[in-house]
């Protein structure tokens, strides 16, 4: 297997979480009773350009295919966040309705619906038909297709260029990275700026988030690594944030590298040197990440056999992708875990991969008044304690599994 940027041959093992079915995959009550398919969840680092990849087992079409269940619109906490980046963009960059702006990756018109509200011209691109379908209810022209140089080419050839071209957690979920970023580089307006959010792979190892590895995430990212992949293509990281969001991100501000409207902040060569210092440039760094998910397994399991013998009830909330990898990798099944709770209607009534957990609406979890709710999507621990916070009412508790266990009663 070569290195997806610098093609170097991969050798060192960052983690092997040994197989899984695609993390959101979930089934239905007829498909329970049939064989699923695994895929390894084997993970490399280059060490020669230490970018951290996933080799594709699992394609990419057949991830995001028509019957896809993540809708961005459920998380309160998320909406949130796409509205404030609409406003900072706006003002930052002065957009109007004279721009356009094109998110890749735009889910069901969770954020592009801001922008349109301000009257600023948008474009989604969005692979997967039944979250576009509701996009495009909302008045937002969205293209079904998957982004690259070939619709790249595509859009230029219609006039078609980003004042501003966004994408929030989608540089991590493309199997070819290099095609990704070079058709940003052609749809880019002249002096327009691509902003890219993704989570910052210094959290992913400083706070033990082996959980957010799964199938549809090719690549974990340092900053290093992306300024090289960006420059490869013409662009240039000209800013970044550090953001809380999905247990620590980067925002990164890009634009073309013959584009001199813009100056450099210092945040850039700020975070280079942090990174640097930390090691993420030496393969040391990434030694000792196994035994890391080792101990959180092990801490798990003991904790769930305990209430079991015990007779404590335990239920789980948020049928995120990230408690699949945790669920599967620590083998936990439905005999440990008797439901989990989703706001998402399109994945009730749904059962997870491999566990075969059922997936509930929140009134079961009322009516059942488990001893535990363990939270899967960890990132959102604060939204979802305070939305359940009537659990302590009958002296329920909240388990967090990351970075490791606590019980918070």
């Amino acid at each position: 297997m070569q290195c997806r940027f610098c093609k170097t041959e991969l050798k060192h093992v960052f983690i092997d979480l040994i197989n899984a079915p695609a993390s959101n995959s979930f089934l239905t009550k007829e498909q329970l009773n049939e064989p699923e398919t695994f895929y390894p969840l084997k993970v490399y680092t280059c060490h020669n350009c230490f970018l951290v990849q996933i080799d594709e087992y699992k394609k990419s079409d057949a991830i995001f295919n028509s019957d896809y269940v993540y809708f961005s619109s459920y998380s309160t906490s998320w909406l949130k966040h796409a509205k404030t980046y609409t406003e900072r963009m706006t003002e930052r960059f002065g957009l109007n309705n004279a721009s356009k702006v094109i998110e890749i990756a735009s889910n069901d018109g969770y954020l592009l619906q801001y922008f349109h509200e301000k009257n600023i011209p948008v474009i989604g691109i969005e692979p997967t038909a039944n979250t576009a379908d509701v996009a495009v209810k909302k008045g937002i022209e969205t293209v079904v297709d998957f982004f690259g140089v070939r619709l790249a080419k595509e859009l230029a050839a219609q006039k078609i260029f980003a004042d501003l071209l966004l994408g929030n957690n989608v540089l991590a979920h493309v199997p070819d990275i290099i095609d990704f970023v070079g058709g940003m580089k052609i749809v880019l307006a002249p002096q327009g700026v691509i902003t890219m959010e993704f989570p910052h792979l210094m959290q992913l190892v400083d706070n033990n988030q082996f959980d957010t590895i799964y199938h549809e995430h090719f690549s974990y990212l340092s900053f290093t690594t992306v300024q090289k992949i960006f420059a490869s293509q013409g662009l240039e990281l000209f800013d970044v944030e550090e953001i809380p969001t999905h247990g620590g991100s980067l925002r990164i501000y890009a634009k073309h590298t013959e584009d001199n409207s813009k100056q450099k902040t210092n945040n850039v060569s700020d975070l280079l040197q942090k990174e640097a210092a930390k090691g993420l440039n030496e393969l040391d760094y990434y030694n000792g990440f196994q035994s890391k998910a080792l101990q959180v397994k092990i801490d798990l399991t003991e904790f769930l056999i305990r209430c079991e013998r015990e007779g404590k009830k335990v239920a789980a909330y948020g049928a995120a992708a990230k408690g699949n990898t945790l669920l599967n990798y620590c083998g936990i099944k439905n005999d440990l875990i008797d439901y989990v709770v989703d706001a998402n209607p399109h994945k009730q009534h749904k059962w997870l991969p491999a566990s075969h957990i059922p997936v509930v609406n929140e009134d079961y979890l009322k009516n059942n008044q488990p001893d535990y709710v363990l939270i899967l999507p960890w990132n959102l621990k604060d939204e979802i304690t305070r939305q359940l916070s009537y659990i302590l009412q009958w002296k329920g508790a909240f388990v967090v599994p990351i970075p490791h266990l606590q019980v918070m009663q």
